[in-house]
């Protein structure tokens, strides 16, 4: 089975800071190559992968700002394209654009969808409803519109994190600044409860970070630690007494959480999005309605046993269950064609 995996080209894959869904092709490719399959990872020249590693852009567009998105974008989806032949899937982590290549080749095509930016692209994915594939990260993410033939939650690499059973006493934002991720909340909820937060992550709104941010940094009780690289994304999850994530939209996954159980570090979130399928309250974390339940169950945190949260974050997100899952969908996908 020759298998062709899409990353973005936004950031190297697998990216050095921030880049979730290079992340995930990242994941994907690495882990059905160990399985056997014959891969090829689609991304920019500078990624890496045991697998092996093809494109035409240099560097991503995030990191190279002379670059312009729709171009980049534009040249590294057609040089797929034009040897999809030589594939028998291809498996696309771009979101809608390569679909608008999926009638001009004989090749399937599997689209991991990362979350729907607006509603205004689901008229895409639903004109290729009946000639695509579609793969939901979480049920919560599902459109009634589409068509899906599994969901497939994110799978984590143990090896990456270190379960922690004794953590450090602070409490830990990690992710894009942004009034959609509810940085300002974290914020007040650790001041509330008289925890120390550390920030973590890159700025995305610069002004809400330079209004609403920035003048509660103080590098004692509120510390921004800025990016946060694959160490150091470890380190701080791991030690952290938990995670905050008082998200503002209806995340599609949150992969930071998954990430935080598998170090044994509980997880406090508004109840929305995907949120109920990643967390079980009580056990892995809470999950709760606003700021002042979150406070609260900042008090309540010494209930939450580490080890079971970790054995729940395990056996639920694994890697090796995602890629699992992914060659059961590939092989379902090649026995209708």
């Amino acid at each position: 089975m020759k298998i062709a995996v899409l990353s973005p080209v936004a950031w190297r894959t697998p990216p050095e800071h921030y880049g979730p869904w290079e992340q995930i092709a990242y994941n994907i490719a690495e882990g059905i190559y160990k399985r056997g399959l014959d891969v090829t990872l689609f991304a920019t020249k500078n990624s890496f992968s045991s697998a092996k590693v093809d494109g035409v852009i240099e560097r991503g567009y995030e990191e190279d700002k002379t670059a312009d998105a729709k171009v980049v974008e534009c040249l590294h989806i057609s040089y797929l394209m034009e040897q999809a032949s030589s594939f028998d899937i291809i498996h696309n982590n771009f979101d809608f654009l390569p679909l608008t290549y999926s009638r001009l080749i004989k090749t399937p095509m599997l689209t991991t969808i990362h979350g729907f930016s607006s509603e205004k692209i689901i008229p895409v994915y639903k004109k290729y409803n009946d000639t695509s594939y579609y793969v939901s990260i979480s049920n919560a993410d599902r459109s009634p519109l589409l068509k899906y033939i599994a969901t497939v939650y994110h799978g984590i690499q143990k090896e990456n994190f270190n379960y922690v059973e004794t953590p450090k006493d602070y409490l830990l934002f990690f992710g894009r600044i942004h009034p959609h991720k509810g940085t300002y909340d974290a914020i007040q909820i650790a001041k509330q409860t008289k925890k120390q937060l550390i920030i973590a992550g890159i700025i995305q709104d610069a002004a809400y970070y330079e209004e609403k941010i920035k003048p509660l940094i103080n590098n004692d009780d509120i510390i921004f630690a800025g990016h946060a690289d694959a160490e150091k994304r470890k380190e701080l999850l791991g030690n952290a007494a938990a995670l905050l994530h008082p998200i503002y939209f209806n995340e599609p996954f949150g992969l930071s959480v998954a990430e935080a159980m598998f170090c044994g570090t509980p997880v406090i979130a508004y109840n929305r999005g995907s949120m109920p399928e990643l967390i079980q309250n009580n056990l892995s974390g809470f999950l709760v309605d606003n700021m002042d339940e979150a406070i609260e169950a900042v008090k309540k945190i010494s209930t939450i046993n580490r080890n079971s949260c970790y054995e729940y974050a395990t056996q639920k997100f694994s890697y090796e269950k995602m890629i699992d899952e992914y060659i059961e969908v590939y092989e379902k996908i090649l026995a209708e064609k």
